[in-house]
């Protein structure tokens, strides 16, 4: 008899603990996997008790994710500083971070980073999932990027529930770099909502960002040939529009235009000690533009970059969409 898989998460943020529920209730009723389901948790005190105390004892995290009962059998560890050392080396990762890093030769996939770091096989996990609706078990879809069809499928029965629907591709790189791109267009949307443009010109910045995010794709993944039926997935188009109309990215960009304060200060202010994506990204993939000689070819994207950044105006968002290459 195969020994039973163990299953550890690793974060404990709104969308690490929306994952943790549906894991749990998962790995309880599916014989390959073992019961108890560790979680890596950040310690922090909230309301004079430490978080990991509370998740353990409640299950619940209070902080990221209230109202929700994580199920009993996701038990917080301590958070250590690193864990290399401590997984098995035929272990399996599946990112579920949507960001970039800059490495050396431009463009590296947080994915890959945790893979040399740890010296495991990983995959990646990316959709349009809001966390408190995916907690709330709302019907949602979500994509898996993976490398090898039985590691795929494996992840699949962990993740997949009949209202979180998984589908399963091999372009792990297209997958992974849709869930950090379109976190940019999501500010450019909320930079309309701000500045009280309409439907259509949020339409117009939603098409423009995929087209951006294609291409982009299309120069800095090299795993292999870039198929446009991935950015169908929910990885893709649906992630994006649910982020340019629900998402924190979008929310905190309009609030820049209304407030005028900086986001760093909203961070704060709206996302209860959490970070933005958005704009962090936005900066990452300048800088790896600007080293390949492409900024023109991404306005928007640029655009994004130099409002958050370095004090473009805002107001002068528009004029990104209105001489895009698209329209030449």
């Amino acid at each position: 008899m195969a020994a039973l898989k163990k299953v550890c998460i690793v974060g404990s943020g709104n969308w690490g603990s929306a994952i943790a529920k549906i894991v749990g209730a998962n790995a309880a009723k599916n014989s390959k996997f073992a019961n108890t389901v560790k979680m890596w948790v950040f310690e922090e005190m909230v309301n004079g008790r430490k978080l990991t105390e509370i998740i353990n004892t409640e299950h619940e995290n209070i902080k990221y994710l209230p109202g929700h009962k994580l199920p009993a059998n996701v038990f917080v560890g301590r958070v250590c500083d690193t864990i290399k050392g401590k997984i098995k080396s035929d272990a399996l990762g599946i990112s579920l971070i949507k960001g970039v890093d800059e490495g050396p030769d431009g463009l590296k996939l947080i994915s890959d980073v945790i893979q040399e770091k740890l010296g495991i096989t990983m995959s990646v996990l990316m959709g349009a999932n809001i966390a408190n609706e995916v907690a709330d078990e709302k019907f949602c879809e979500t994509t898996i990027g993976c490398k090898k069809k039985n590691h795929g499928a494996l992840l699949k029965e962990l993740m997949q529930t009949s209202n979180f629907r998984v589908t399963v591709v091999e372009e792990y790189d297209v997958v992974e770099i849709c869930g950090a791109l379109k976190n940019i267009v999501a500010v450019g949307a909320g930079f309309c909502d701000g500045l009280g443009f309409g439907d259509n010109t949020k339409a117009a910045v939603i098409r423009l960002g995929l087209m951006e995010m294609i291409a982009f794709a299309r120069i800095f993944c090299t795993a292999g040939p870039v198929s446009s039926s991935t950015f169908l997935e929910s990885c893709g188009v649906a992630d994006l529009i649910t982020t340019c109309y629900g998402g924190r990215n979008r929310k905190v960009a309009e609030a820049f235009v209304t407030t005028g304060k900086s986001i760093e200060e909203l961070e704060k202010e709206m996302l209860n000690g959490q970070k933005l994506q958005g704009p962090a990204t936005a900066a990452e993939v300048y800088a790896i533009l600007k080293h390949k000689n492409l900024i023109d070819k991404f306005p928007l994207f640029n655009a994004v970059y130099q409002i958050c950044y370095q004090g473009h105006p805002v107001t002068e968002f528009i004029k990104c969409l209105q001489n895009h290459p698209e329209h030449m």
